[in-house]
Protein backbone atom coordinates (compact mmCIF):
# COMPACT_ATOMS: atom_id res chain seq x y z
CA UNK A 1 0.00 0.00 0.00
CA UNK A 2 1.27 3.02 -0.94
CA UNK A 3 1.18 6.11 1.84
CA UNK A 4 -1.35 8.33 -0.04
CA UNK A 5 -3.81 5.79 -0.71
CA UNK A 6 -6.82 6.32 0.62
CA UNK A 7 -6.05 10.18 1.51
CA UNK A 8 -8.03 13.06 -0.51
CA UNK A 9 -6.93 15.25 -3.11
CA UNK A 10 -6.01 18.48 -2.11
CA UNK A 11 -6.51 20.11 -4.93
CA UNK A 12 -9.40 18.40 -6.29
CA UNK A 13 -12.81 16.49 -5.76
CA UNK A 14 -11.61 13.04 -5.58
CA UNK A 15 -9.22 10.57 -3.75
CA UNK A 16 -5.37 11.22 -4.08
CA UNK A 17 -4.17 9.30 -6.86
CA UNK A 18 -0.27 9.88 -5.90
CA UNK A 19 0.47 12.57 -9.22
CA UNK A 20 2.39 14.97 -6.53
CA UNK A 21 1.06 17.85 -8.78
CA UNK A 22 0.35 19.21 -4.99
CA UNK A 23 3.90 19.24 -4.59
CA UNK A 24 4.92 21.08 -7.66
CA UNK A 25 6.72 24.53 -6.90
CA UNK A 26 4.28 27.18 -7.84
CA UNK A 27 7.20 29.62 -9.64
CA UNK A 28 9.32 26.44 -10.96
CA UNK A 29 7.21 23.89 -12.43
CA UNK A 30 10.19 21.60 -12.50
CA UNK A 31 10.67 21.93 -8.78
CA UNK A 32 9.40 19.83 -5.56
CA UNK A 33 7.92 22.92 -3.58
CA UNK A 34 9.96 23.29 -0.31
CA UNK A 35 7.64 25.52 1.88
CA UNK A 36 10.42 28.55 0.92
CA UNK A 37 7.17 31.18 0.98
CA UNK A 38 8.29 33.16 -2.34
CA UNK A 39 5.16 32.15 -3.76
CA UNK A 40 3.55 33.87 -0.92
CA UNK A 41 5.48 37.37 -0.36
CA UNK A 42 6.63 35.64 2.87
CA UNK A 43 9.31 37.48 5.06
CA UNK A 44 11.59 36.90 7.85
CA UNK A 45 10.32 39.45 9.84
CA UNK A 46 6.94 40.29 10.77
CA UNK A 47 6.03 44.11 10.66
CA UNK A 48 3.12 45.97 12.42
CA UNK A 49 2.67 49.66 12.50
CA UNK A 50 1.80 51.62 15.33
CA UNK A 51 -0.29 54.61 14.54
CA UNK A 52 -1.70 55.87 18.36
CA UNK A 53 -1.50 54.56 21.29
CA UNK A 54 -4.69 54.64 23.75
CA UNK A 55 -4.05 54.62 27.18
CA UNK A 56 -7.01 53.96 29.80
CA UNK A 57 -7.17 56.13 32.87
CA UNK A 58 -7.92 54.36 35.99
CA UNK A 59 -8.78 57.49 37.80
Amino acid sequence: MKEWEGQKCVLYERECIGCLECETCDLDPKKICDNCGKCLNIQDDAVIKIDKIILKDDD
